[in-house]
């Protein structure tokens, strides 16, 4: 019976022509037609015929054009409805709102460098040189059109302190993607690699995917912050040579390949810090003699040499002094007054707080930062700072006195006065 069917389609035109006569001879047969009445009728309609033939040729023609129309938007996810045709997108989400989404990343795989590099150095402070250099090398990167390897493998080195971690994270922001933020010390054990890349069909926990590998499935155009890389297992490290050099990271439960040649990674490290700097200043204007002495003075620190082969660029974080130091001081105190749920009125950190921030890091040198005064700072005025938000204040100042630091809250009059004397 099946097979009956696609004969029966092609013999269906025959079929309504001999219905149609069947049905012509009834109805003549019916109002009592004679032939040679039939006759007149059919000379008489006679100038008629080539106006009556055009227009259902014209019918005929218009109806193929349609129904070929009509073939090729289905195959492209139409839907008939009403009569008309109706696009499944429109049907069922915001078709206008994806076809924004589609052009901007297409326009996004160029970015502006130089705005890129104007935002990053606004937020990053005295690390100008560093926000020039990695914001070109992403315009590069991504203006590539066929890449069998991540966007980019970069090392940011340097003291701590400095903004790696910090710049990392804007690269996200002003870049619009996702950010995957691991902190390598956690993974310092042999089976610490598990906790990434998932774990082997059969042993518990194999049902759920590595953090990692689950990660990229799930945004794979993410920034992948490896932060203080130098502390990672080796056998944790061997797992990400070949999501450096072949593009892809095998998720461990099932053995899926899973691509990362849409991702961007960055290391951070703080070891070789003078010796790196040194290198920094004195071959600035001789980029691949930095980066041959730089890859040396990283490996006789320790780091290994495969990981190395396999960075594309090391960008060296020089440690902060003067303005710079107390501008990032500045910020920090600002944001953790903020995580209190109060605000810092205009010109409310004490100078003479910030000079002891400066003098503090010129006797440690590199071995201090800026957020090491500031968790001493926190330690000192949490107290005052509790207790302003339990009085209902909105600002505060911080004051350094004899009797250490302290959070005074201020009126909002006085934060007006502040504002008008600026």
């Amino acid at each position: 019976m099946r097979s009956l069917l696609p004969m029966l389609n092609r013999l269906m035109p025959v079929m309504m022509v001999i219905f149609l006569a069947l049905a012509s001879l009834q109805a003549a047969i019916a109002l009592h037609l004679s032939l040679a009445g039939l006759e007149r009728q059919v000379i008489r309609a006679d100038p008629a015929y080539p106006v009556i033939a055009a227009m259902l040729a014209l019918m005929a023609l218009a109806g193929l054009l349609y129904d070929n129309r009509t073939e090729r938007l289905l195959r492209r996810g139409l839907k008939r409805r009403g009569g008309f045709l109706m696009d499944v997108l429109a049907r069922l989400t915001n078709r206008a709102a994806l076809e924004d989404m589609m052009a901007r990343e297409q326009r996004e795989t160029v970015i502006d460098a130089e705005e890129l590099a104007a935002s990053l150095r606004a937020r990053v402070i005295g690390q100008d040189r560093v926000c020039e250099d990695i914001a070109q090398q992403l315009r590069r990167r991504l203006a590539l059109q066929v890449r069998g390897k991540p966007v980019g493998v970069f090392l940011l080195a340097g003291p701590p302190g400095t903004g790696k971690t910090y710049l990392a994270k804007q690269i996200a922001r002003q870049t619009e993607r996702p950010l995957l933020h691991f902190d390598m010390t956690q993974m310092s054990s042999p089976v610490s690699a598990t906790q990434m890349f998932g774990m082997s069909k059969g042993f518990v926990g194999s049902e759920t995917y590595g953090k990692l590998t689950g990660g990229l499935k799930e945004k794979p155009d993410a920034v992948v912050l490896l932060d203080e890389i130098e502390k990672a297992h080796p056998d944790t490290l061997k797992k990400f040579l070949t999501a450096w050099n072949d593009g892809h990271v095998t998720e461990a439960s099932n053995n899926e390949l899973i691509s990362t040649s849409r991702a961007i990674f960055i290391l951070t490290s703080n070891i070789a810090t003078e010796a790196l700097s040194e290198i920094a200043d004195r071959l600035a204007e001789e980029p691949d003699r930095q980066r041959g002495e730089s890859v040396e003075a990283l490996r006789q620190a320790g780091f290994a040499p495969e990981v190395l082969n396999r960075i594309d660029r090391i960008f060296v974080f020089h440690a902060l002094e003067g303005l710079d130091l107390a501008r990032v001081a500045a910020l920090e105190i600002e944001a953790m007054i903020d995580s209190y749920g109060l605000h810092v009125e205009p010109g409310g950190i004490d100078p003479a707080l910030l000079f002891t921030v400066m003098q503090r890091q010129s006797r440690l040198g590199t071995g201090a930062s800026a957020r090491d005064l500031v968790r001493s700072i926190e330690d000192m005025i949490s107290e005052s700072l509790i207790v302003a938000r339990q009085q209902g204040a909105r600002m505060v100042r911080v004051v350094s006195g004899e009797h250490g630091v302290v959070a005074e809250i201020a009126s909002d009059a006085e934060s007006q006065r502040g504002r008008m004397a600026r």
